[in-house]
Protein backbone atom coordinates (compact mmCIF):
# COMPACT_ATOMS: atom_id res chain seq x y z
CA UNK A 1 0.00 0.00 0.00
CA UNK A 2 1.14 3.53 -0.66
CA UNK A 3 1.10 6.30 1.90
CA UNK A 4 -1.83 8.56 1.02
CA UNK A 5 -0.23 11.41 2.96
CA UNK A 6 3.01 11.34 0.93
CA UNK A 7 3.34 14.20 -1.57
CA UNK A 8 2.50 13.28 -5.15
CA UNK A 9 5.57 13.57 -7.35
CA UNK A 10 4.98 16.42 -9.81
CA UNK A 11 4.67 15.43 -13.49
CA UNK A 12 3.32 11.98 -12.58
CA UNK A 13 0.31 12.67 -14.83
CA UNK A 14 2.57 13.27 -17.85
CA UNK A 15 4.36 10.01 -17.11
CA UNK A 16 1.02 8.21 -16.78
CA UNK A 17 -0.08 9.45 -20.20
CA UNK A 18 3.06 8.14 -21.89
CA UNK A 19 2.79 4.79 -20.08
CA UNK A 20 -0.88 4.45 -21.05
CA UNK A 21 -0.04 5.00 -24.70
CA UNK A 22 2.85 2.53 -24.55
CA UNK A 23 0.62 -0.08 -22.88
CA UNK A 24 -2.09 0.43 -25.50
CA UNK A 25 0.28 0.25 -28.47
CA UNK A 26 2.23 -2.77 -27.22
CA UNK A 27 -0.62 -4.65 -25.59
CA UNK A 28 1.63 -5.23 -22.58
CA UNK A 29 -0.22 -6.05 -19.37
CA UNK A 30 3.02 -5.52 -17.43
CA UNK A 31 3.25 -1.90 -18.64
CA UNK A 32 -0.47 -1.34 -18.07
CA UNK A 33 0.08 -2.27 -14.41
CA UNK A 34 2.69 0.47 -13.93
CA UNK A 35 2.04 4.03 -12.83
CA UNK A 36 4.00 7.21 -13.43
CA UNK A 37 4.51 8.10 -9.77
CA UNK A 38 6.17 4.74 -9.10
CA UNK A 39 8.61 5.05 -11.99
CA UNK A 40 9.46 8.68 -11.19
CA UNK A 41 10.19 7.89 -7.57
CA UNK A 42 11.39 4.32 -7.85
CA UNK A 43 15.09 4.92 -7.21
CA UNK A 44 14.38 7.14 -4.21
CA UNK A 45 11.82 4.73 -2.78
CA UNK A 46 14.10 1.72 -3.20
CA UNK A 47 16.97 3.58 -1.51
CA UNK A 48 14.85 5.09 1.25
CA UNK A 49 15.58 8.67 0.17
CA UNK A 50 13.69 11.77 1.25
CA UNK A 51 12.56 14.99 -0.42
CA UNK A 52 15.62 17.14 -0.08
CA UNK A 53 14.78 20.79 -0.72
CA UNK A 54 17.92 22.54 -2.01
CA UNK A 55 19.90 19.31 -1.82
CA UNK A 56 18.84 16.64 -4.30
CA UNK A 57 17.37 13.40 -2.98
CA UNK A 58 20.52 11.53 -3.95
CA UNK A 59 22.73 14.20 -2.38
CA UNK A 60 24.97 14.84 -5.40
CA UNK A 61 23.41 18.08 -6.60
CA UNK A 62 22.85 21.33 -4.71
CA UNK A 63 21.10 24.61 -5.40
CA UNK A 64 23.31 27.59 -4.57
CA UNK A 65 22.44 31.29 -4.57
CA UNK A 66 24.42 33.34 -7.11
CA UNK A 67 24.20 37.13 -7.39
CA UNK A 68 21.23 37.08 -9.75
CA UNK A 69 19.81 33.55 -9.69
CA UNK A 70 20.19 30.11 -8.17
CA UNK A 71 22.53 27.57 -9.67
CA UNK A 72 22.31 23.78 -9.61
CA UNK A 73 25.78 22.25 -9.40
CA UNK A 74 25.92 18.48 -9.72
CA UNK A 75 29.08 16.88 -8.37
CA UNK A 76 28.08 13.29 -9.01
CA UNK A 77 31.50 12.14 -10.25
CA UNK A 78 34.68 12.17 -8.13
CA UNK A 79 36.50 14.17 -10.82
CA UNK A 80 33.93 16.98 -10.66
CA UNK A 81 35.22 18.38 -7.40
CA UNK A 82 38.75 18.40 -8.75
CA UNK A 83 37.62 20.99 -11.32
CA UNK A 84 36.14 23.43 -8.81
CA UNK A 85 39.32 25.47 -8.17
CA UNK A 86 39.60 26.01 -11.94
CA UNK A 87 35.90 26.89 -12.20
CA UNK A 88 36.36 29.72 -9.70
CA UNK A 89 39.96 30.46 -10.70
CA UNK A 90 40.90 30.05 -7.06
CA UNK A 91 43.63 27.58 -6.10
CA UNK A 92 42.96 28.16 -2.41
CA UNK A 93 39.47 26.64 -2.58
CA UNK A 94 38.92 23.38 -0.73
CA UNK A 95 36.74 21.52 -3.28
CA UNK A 96 35.29 19.34 -0.55
CA UNK A 97 33.93 22.31 1.41
CA UNK A 98 30.36 22.90 0.18
CA UNK A 99 30.01 26.09 2.23
CA UNK A 100 33.13 27.52 0.62
CA UNK A 101 31.78 26.56 -2.81
CA UNK A 102 28.56 28.37 -1.93
CA UNK A 103 30.46 31.52 -1.00
CA UNK A 104 32.30 31.51 -4.33
CA UNK A 105 29.03 31.10 -6.24
CA UNK A 106 27.41 33.92 -4.27
CA UNK A 107 30.00 36.31 -5.73
CA UNK A 108 29.32 35.30 -9.36
CA UNK A 109 26.74 36.07 -12.02
CA UNK A 110 24.81 32.91 -12.87
CA UNK A 111 24.96 33.12 -16.66
CA UNK A 112 28.73 33.50 -16.86
CA UNK A 113 29.39 30.81 -14.26
CA UNK A 114 27.09 28.30 -15.94
CA UNK A 115 28.69 28.97 -19.33
CA UNK A 116 32.18 28.45 -17.91
CA UNK A 117 31.15 25.32 -16.05
CA UNK A 118 29.62 23.77 -19.15
CA UNK A 119 32.74 24.43 -21.18
CA UNK A 120 34.71 22.60 -18.50
CA UNK A 121 32.39 19.60 -18.59
CA UNK A 122 30.54 20.18 -15.32
CA UNK A 123 26.86 19.40 -14.89
CA UNK A 124 25.59 22.87 -14.00
CA UNK A 125 22.42 24.86 -14.69
CA UNK A 126 20.72 28.09 -13.72
CA UNK A 127 17.23 28.10 -12.24
CA UNK A 128 15.88 30.69 -14.69
CA UNK A 129 17.45 29.63 -17.96
CA UNK A 130 15.53 30.78 -21.02
CA UNK A 131 14.65 28.09 -23.53
CA UNK A 132 11.69 27.93 -25.91
CA UNK A 133 9.18 25.28 -24.90
CA UNK A 134 9.66 22.51 -27.47
CA UNK A 135 6.66 21.61 -29.59
CA UNK A 136 7.78 17.99 -29.31
CA UNK A 137 9.95 16.12 -26.85
CA UNK A 138 12.06 14.79 -29.73
CA UNK A 139 13.94 16.11 -32.75
CA UNK A 140 14.63 14.34 -36.06
CA UNK A 141 18.39 14.12 -36.62
CA UNK A 142 18.68 11.89 -39.70
CA UNK A 143 16.12 10.26 -41.97
CA UNK A 144 16.48 6.61 -42.87
CA UNK A 145 14.71 4.42 -45.42
CA UNK A 146 11.44 2.89 -44.23
CA UNK A 147 11.28 -0.76 -43.26
CA UNK A 148 10.17 -2.84 -46.27
CA UNK A 149 8.82 -5.55 -43.99
CA UNK A 150 9.08 -6.57 -40.38
CA UNK A 151 11.23 -9.68 -39.92
CA UNK A 152 10.14 -9.94 -36.27
CA UNK A 153 6.87 -9.57 -34.40
CA UNK A 154 8.70 -7.78 -31.60
CA UNK A 155 11.72 -5.56 -32.10
CA UNK A 156 15.28 -6.34 -31.12
CA UNK A 157 16.63 -3.48 -28.98
CA UNK A 158 20.30 -2.63 -28.58
CA UNK A 159 20.85 -0.69 -25.34
CA UNK A 160 24.14 1.24 -25.40
CA UNK A 161 23.17 3.43 -22.45
CA UNK A 162 23.96 3.60 -18.74
CA UNK A 163 22.54 5.03 -15.51
CA UNK A 164 18.76 5.65 -15.64
CA UNK A 165 16.99 7.16 -18.68
CA UNK A 166 18.24 4.77 -21.36
CA UNK A 167 18.17 1.60 -19.21
CA UNK A 168 14.60 2.45 -18.15
CA UNK A 169 13.58 2.79 -21.82
CA UNK A 170 15.16 -0.61 -22.51
CA UNK A 171 13.43 -2.07 -19.45
CA UNK A 172 10.01 -0.87 -20.58
CA UNK A 173 10.60 -2.26 -24.06
CA UNK A 174 11.60 -5.57 -22.47
CA UNK A 175 8.32 -5.54 -20.53
CA UNK A 176 6.64 -5.03 -23.92
CA UNK A 177 8.17 -8.30 -25.08
CA UNK A 178 11.24 -7.02 -26.92
CA UNK A 179 14.56 -8.78 -26.99
CA UNK A 180 16.98 -6.33 -25.35
CA UNK A 181 20.77 -6.55 -25.54
CA UNK A 182 22.77 -4.30 -23.22
CA UNK A 183 26.29 -3.39 -24.34
CA UNK A 184 28.87 -2.21 -21.81
CA UNK A 185 32.56 -1.45 -21.87
CA UNK A 186 34.59 -3.79 -19.63
CA UNK A 187 36.77 -0.80 -18.74
CA UNK A 188 33.82 1.48 -17.93
CA UNK A 189 30.74 -0.56 -16.99
CA UNK A 190 27.47 1.11 -16.10
CA UNK A 191 28.28 2.95 -12.86
CA UNK A 192 24.79 2.19 -11.57
CA UNK A 193 26.01 -1.37 -10.98
CA UNK A 194 28.11 -0.25 -8.03
CA UNK A 195 26.21 2.90 -7.05
CA UNK A 196 22.73 1.37 -6.82
CA UNK A 197 23.03 -2.36 -7.45
CA UNK A 198 19.41 -3.26 -6.65
CA UNK A 199 18.07 -0.53 -8.89
CA UNK A 200 20.47 -1.54 -11.66
CA UNK A 201 19.24 -5.14 -11.41
CA UNK A 202 15.63 -3.98 -11.57
CA UNK A 203 16.14 -1.88 -14.71
CA UNK A 204 18.34 -4.39 -16.51
CA UNK A 205 16.68 -7.68 -15.64
CA UNK A 206 16.01 -9.87 -18.64
CA UNK A 207 18.50 -8.12 -20.91
CA UNK A 208 21.28 -10.04 -22.57
CA UNK A 209 24.63 -8.49 -21.68
CA UNK A 210 27.59 -8.06 -24.01
CA UNK A 211 30.96 -6.56 -23.03
CA UNK A 212 32.75 -4.80 -25.89
CA UNK A 213 35.96 -2.79 -25.73
CA UNK A 214 35.80 -0.33 -28.63
CA UNK A 215 39.58 0.08 -28.51
CA UNK A 216 39.69 -3.40 -29.99
CA UNK A 217 39.02 -3.64 -33.75
CA UNK A 218 37.21 -6.96 -33.47
CA UNK A 219 34.93 -5.59 -30.76
CA UNK A 220 34.14 -2.53 -32.91
CA UNK A 221 33.17 -4.84 -35.74
CA UNK A 222 31.01 -6.84 -33.33
CA UNK A 223 29.19 -3.66 -32.31
CA UNK A 224 28.55 -2.72 -35.94
CA UNK A 225 27.13 -6.20 -36.51
CA UNK A 226 24.84 -5.89 -33.48
CA UNK A 227 23.60 -2.52 -34.72
CA UNK A 228 22.94 -3.93 -38.20
CA UNK A 229 20.75 -6.65 -36.69
CA UNK A 230 18.82 -4.31 -34.36
CA UNK A 231 15.43 -2.68 -34.86
CA UNK A 232 15.86 -0.02 -32.16
CA UNK A 233 19.12 1.43 -30.83
CA UNK A 234 19.22 3.33 -27.53
CA UNK A 235 22.30 5.53 -27.21
CA UNK A 236 23.23 8.34 -24.85
CA UNK A 237 26.79 9.31 -25.70
CA UNK A 238 28.11 12.75 -26.57
CA UNK A 239 28.91 13.22 -30.30
CA UNK A 240 32.60 12.36 -30.15
CA UNK A 241 32.12 9.10 -28.24
CA UNK A 242 31.18 6.91 -31.21
CA UNK A 243 32.73 9.16 -33.87
CA UNK A 244 36.22 8.60 -32.45
CA UNK A 245 35.84 4.91 -33.27
CA UNK A 246 34.64 5.58 -36.82
CA UNK A 247 31.00 4.81 -36.05
CA UNK A 248 28.52 7.34 -37.51
CA UNK A 249 24.97 6.97 -36.24
CA UNK A 250 23.62 9.12 -39.07
CA UNK A 251 25.39 7.09 -41.77
CA UNK A 252 24.23 3.80 -40.28
CA UNK A 253 20.63 4.99 -40.05
CA UNK A 254 20.62 6.25 -43.66
CA UNK A 255 21.90 2.88 -44.86
CA UNK A 256 19.67 0.60 -42.74
CA UNK A 257 15.98 0.35 -43.67
CA UNK A 258 13.67 0.74 -40.70
CA UNK A 259 16.35 1.21 -38.06
CA UNK A 260 15.14 3.48 -35.24
CA UNK A 261 18.05 5.12 -33.41
CA UNK A 262 17.26 7.15 -30.29
CA UNK A 263 19.98 9.50 -29.05
CA UNK A 264 19.35 10.61 -25.46
CA UNK A 265 21.21 13.73 -24.35
CA UNK A 266 21.06 16.19 -21.48
CA UNK A 267 20.50 19.39 -23.46
CA UNK A 268 20.42 18.49 -27.16
CA UNK A 269 22.26 16.59 -29.87
CA UNK A 270 23.40 19.52 -32.02
CA UNK A 271 25.42 22.71 -31.53
CA UNK A 272 27.20 23.61 -28.32
CA UNK A 273 24.48 21.99 -26.21
CA UNK A 274 25.46 18.56 -27.53
CA UNK A 275 28.65 18.73 -25.47
CA UNK A 276 27.06 19.93 -22.24
CA UNK A 277 27.09 17.39 -19.44
CA UNK A 278 23.90 16.94 -17.48
CA UNK A 279 22.20 14.55 -15.08
CA UNK A 280 18.58 14.28 -14.06
CA UNK A 281 18.61 16.78 -11.19
CA UNK A 282 20.46 19.67 -12.83
CA UNK A 283 18.68 19.11 -16.16
CA UNK A 284 15.34 19.33 -14.36
CA UNK A 285 16.45 22.71 -13.03
CA UNK A 286 17.47 23.82 -16.54
CA UNK A 287 14.00 22.78 -17.75
CA UNK A 288 12.38 25.27 -15.38
CA UNK A 289 11.00 22.96 -12.71
CA UNK A 290 12.73 24.60 -9.75
CA UNK A 291 11.85 28.07 -11.05
CA UNK A 292 8.21 26.97 -11.27
CA UNK A 293 8.37 25.63 -7.72
CA UNK A 294 9.80 28.92 -6.47
CA UNK A 295 7.26 31.03 -8.36
CA UNK A 296 4.31 29.12 -6.93
CA UNK A 297 5.53 28.39 -3.39
CA UNK A 298 8.29 30.91 -2.71
CA UNK A 299 10.60 28.00 -1.82
CA UNK A 300 13.66 26.80 -3.70
CA UNK A 301 14.26 23.12 -4.22
CA UNK A 302 14.48 20.17 -6.54
CA UNK A 303 11.37 18.62 -8.05
CA UNK A 304 11.41 14.83 -7.82
CA UNK A 305 14.50 12.64 -7.79
CA UNK A 306 16.58 13.28 -10.94
CA UNK A 307 13.17 13.56 -12.54
CA UNK A 308 14.36 14.29 -16.08
CA UNK A 309 15.85 10.78 -16.22
CA UNK A 310 12.73 8.65 -15.70
CA UNK A 311 10.56 11.06 -17.69
CA UNK A 312 12.93 10.67 -20.63
CA UNK A 313 13.15 6.90 -20.25
CA UNK A 314 9.38 6.53 -20.37
CA UNK A 315 9.00 8.81 -23.39
CA UNK A 316 11.95 7.20 -25.20
CA UNK A 317 10.34 3.76 -24.92
CA UNK A 318 7.05 5.14 -26.23
CA UNK A 319 8.76 6.95 -29.11
CA UNK A 320 10.96 4.00 -30.06
CA UNK A 321 8.00 1.65 -30.23
CA UNK A 322 5.90 4.16 -32.19
CA UNK A 323 8.50 4.68 -34.90
CA UNK A 324 9.29 0.97 -35.12
CA UNK A 325 5.59 0.17 -35.45
CA UNK A 326 5.24 2.70 -38.26
CA UNK A 327 8.41 1.53 -39.98
CA UNK A 328 9.79 5.08 -39.79
CA UNK A 329 13.53 4.53 -39.82
CA UNK A 330 15.63 7.43 -38.63
CA UNK A 331 17.71 8.89 -35.86
CA UNK A 332 15.79 10.88 -33.28
CA UNK A 333 17.19 13.07 -30.53
CA UNK A 334 15.65 13.30 -27.08
CA UNK A 335 17.05 16.00 -24.82
CA UNK A 336 16.15 15.35 -21.19
CA UNK A 337 15.76 19.10 -20.70
CA UNK A 338 13.20 19.30 -23.50
CA UNK A 339 11.28 16.26 -22.27
CA UNK A 340 10.98 17.75 -18.78
CA UNK A 341 10.05 21.19 -20.13
CA UNK A 342 7.42 19.70 -22.42
CA UNK A 343 5.90 17.72 -19.54
CA UNK A 344 5.86 20.85 -17.37
CA UNK A 345 4.06 22.79 -20.10
CA UNK A 346 1.42 20.07 -20.56
CA UNK A 347 0.81 19.61 -16.83
CA UNK A 348 0.39 23.34 -16.31
CA UNK A 349 -1.99 23.69 -19.26
CA UNK A 350 -4.09 20.63 -18.37
CA UNK A 351 -5.29 21.81 -14.95
CA UNK A 352 -3.57 24.92 -13.55
CA UNK A 353 -5.20 24.61 -10.14
CA UNK A 354 -4.26 20.96 -9.74
CA UNK A 355 -0.71 21.83 -10.74
CA UNK A 356 -0.58 24.55 -8.05
CA UNK A 357 -1.79 22.09 -5.42
CA UNK A 358 0.74 19.46 -6.47
CA UNK A 359 3.71 21.82 -6.23
CA UNK A 360 2.54 23.25 -2.91
CA UNK A 361 2.20 19.75 -1.50
CA UNK A 362 5.65 18.87 -2.80
CA UNK A 363 7.26 21.94 -1.23
CA UNK A 364 5.53 21.25 2.08
CA UNK A 365 6.80 17.66 2.02
CA UNK A 366 10.47 18.54 2.37
CA UNK A 367 12.13 15.92 4.55
CA UNK A 368 9.42 13.32 3.97
CA UNK A 369 10.15 9.95 2.40
CA UNK A 370 9.05 9.55 -1.18
CA UNK A 371 6.90 6.55 -0.16
CA UNK A 372 7.25 3.44 1.97
CA UNK A 373 9.26 0.65 0.35
CA UNK A 374 6.20 -1.62 0.37
CA UNK A 375 4.53 0.65 -2.17
CA UNK A 376 5.16 -1.66 -5.12
CA UNK A 377 5.79 -5.35 -5.65
CA UNK A 378 8.42 -4.53 -8.27
CA UNK A 379 11.04 -4.33 -5.52
CA UNK A 380 10.30 -7.73 -4.05
CA UNK A 381 10.45 -9.47 -7.43
CA UNK A 382 13.65 -11.39 -8.08
CA UNK A 383 15.64 -9.48 -10.69
CA UNK A 384 18.37 -11.55 -12.25
CA UNK A 385 21.35 -9.25 -12.84
CA UNK A 386 22.09 -8.54 -16.48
Amino acid sequence: MTDASAPVIPLAWAADQALARLARDTGSAAIAALDGATLLGERAMLSGLSIGGCVSAGGGCRLYAARDDRIALNLARPSDREMLPALFEDDTLDPGDDEAVGRRIADRQATALVARGRLMGLAIAAMHEEHPVPAKAWTPLAHGPPAPARPRDRPRVLDLTALWAGPLAGHLLWLAGCEVIKVESPARPDSMRAGAADFHALLNQGKANVALDLRDRADRQALVALIADADIVLEAARPRALAQWGISADAIVRATPGLVWLTITAHGATGDAANWVGFGDDVGVAAGLSAELHTITGRSGFVGDAIADPLTGIHAAMLGWTFWQRGDGGRYGMAMRDVAASCLHRERARDPQAWLRTLRSWAAGEGAAFAPRSATARWSATAAPC
